[in-house]
């Protein structure tokens, strides 16, 4: 089993000067100590104009600099807003392949389409067509970082010239294509178009069993056909984190920003909002009462605790022995939640990697190996399915006419004769 850490980014109010510059900073160190760790991934969403939840508008910057400051942690767009309204496909193309060259090909592209209408509206995006818009952009970024030129398209969402769009990525044929999964139905849109799921439900074991079993029967399908030029078959499941040797210290840290999460996600799609004057966690705070004290007592009269991620060594154990029996590739933690601390942040990272790390990742490639063994038919049938965009023949390629018709070298010549005359 893989390991990730997550960010939103977020900022709950009240909100003093420094504290967006303090967030930013805490969370790159924090990437760094995970690089250091052992840690996979480190995944990074884009979200626009959603006040205490994310301030996550600008993953290229944040990846970029990630990527300057580690070695090997993979670093993910988790997700890239796709539809051009948000992100022109050109341009998500140029971004990720700069990010592939400078990181050394540590580059995963998750794609998303948006959910909330803060961002939707503000972006005169619909609803109703969103996921086409989205899937259409996606298709056509691989295809502008594998073709030299990008013969051009005409499409439902947007249309674009014959144009070589560079620089080309590091990694072949391109970044592996990742997507938000929040239900079943999106499960299946991912298997069926070959990408790796992020999973940003918090499921039970149960659950995520049937996702695993939905997800794979379609990969092994004749309904999978992908997206891009590679399958990226793997399926990755978000979990809460919060964890110390003292269980009631764990949820004490932890539970309460969890919780925030989950609030803050429901309440930006369900209810009114207006910009520049939330006050999610003050209202989160006052609904929630004494809820983790009681959730403490209730947590401490029993031997064993099931914290979905949130407890002692031992129990995240058990979590993760519970994913990774279901066919979990790979579990991200949420632990930038809320306003919890940086200390305890680093304090849970160094924990896991010091107690429960070692005994999932002892034989990860073993693992990794016989699974791609085992998909390898289903994937090479999968390509062979899909039709791939072709190159233009060079006397195909069209020619982009000068404005003036006389290149710099014949003016400079008429220059140089007017004078001599």
């Amino acid at each position: 089993m893989r390991f990730g850490v997550f960010y939103e980014l977020q900022l709950p109010r009240p909100w003093n000067d420094g504290d967006e510059h303090r967030l930013f900073k805490e969370a790159l160190d924090q990437i760094v100590l995970a690089d250091k760790l052992g840690f996979d991934y480190a995944w990074e969403v884009e979200h626009h104009f959603l006040d205490e939840y994310s301030h996550a508008s600008a993953p290229e910057v944040f990846l970029a600099t990630a990527a300057g400051l580690t070695k090997n942690i993979r670093l993910g767009h988790g997700i890239r807003q796709v539809i051009p309204n948000y992100n022109h496909p050109a341009r998500t193309a140029e971004g990720l392949a700069t990010l592939d060259l400078l990181s050394d090909g540590r580059v995963e592209f998750g794609i998303g389409e948006g959910a909330t209408r803060l961002e939707l509206g503000a972006f005169g995006i619909s609803a109703r067509t969103k996921r086409a818009m989205a899937l259409e952009a996606a298709e056509q970024i691989c295809n502008m970082m594998m073709l030299t030129p990008y013969p051009g398209f005409e499409g439902e969402g947007f249309s674009f010239p014959c144009r070589n769009v560079l620089p080309k990525p590091l990694q072949t044929p391109h970044p592996p294509l990742w997507m938000a999964c929040t239900n079943r139905d999106t499960i299946k849109v991912a298997a069926r178009n070959g990408i790796g799921a992020l999973a940003f439900s918090f499921l039970d074991p149960d659950e995520a069993k049937n996702w695993s079993k939905i997800y794979y029967d379609i990969i092994k399908s004749e309904e999978c056909v992908p997206l891009g030029w590679s399958v990226n078959a793997n399926l990755a499941m978000v979990s809460a984190f919060s964890m110390h040797e003292d269980r009631a210290e764990a949820i004490r840290r932890g539970q309460d920003n969890f919780e925030f999460f989950r609030y803050s996600q429901q309440k930006l799609v369900a209810e009114d909002f207006t910009p520049g004057h939330s006050d999610m966690w003050g209202d989160f705070m006052e609904k929630r009462g004494d809820a983790s004290d009681r959730l403490i007592q209730a947590a401490m009269s029993r031997a064993e605790y099931d914290g979905a991620g949130i407890g002692t060594p031992d129990d995240m154990a058990r979590h993760l022995s519970d994913f990774q029996e279901v066919g979990i590739d790979q579990v991200i933690f949420l632990q930038q939640a809320g306003r919890n601390t940086n200390q305890n942040i680093c304090e849970s990272l160094e924990l896991f990697a010091d107690k429960v790390m070692p005994d999932f990742t002892k034989d990860v490639e073993e693992r990794e190996a016989k699974k791609a063994a085992e998909l390898a038919p289903y994937i090479e049938a999968a390509l062979a399915r899909k039709t791939y965009m072709q190159p233009l023949a060079r006397e195909d390629v069209p020619v982009v006419k000068a404005a003036v018709r006389a290149s710099v070298f014949d003016a400079q010549k008429q220059r140089e004769a007017a004078k001599n005359d």
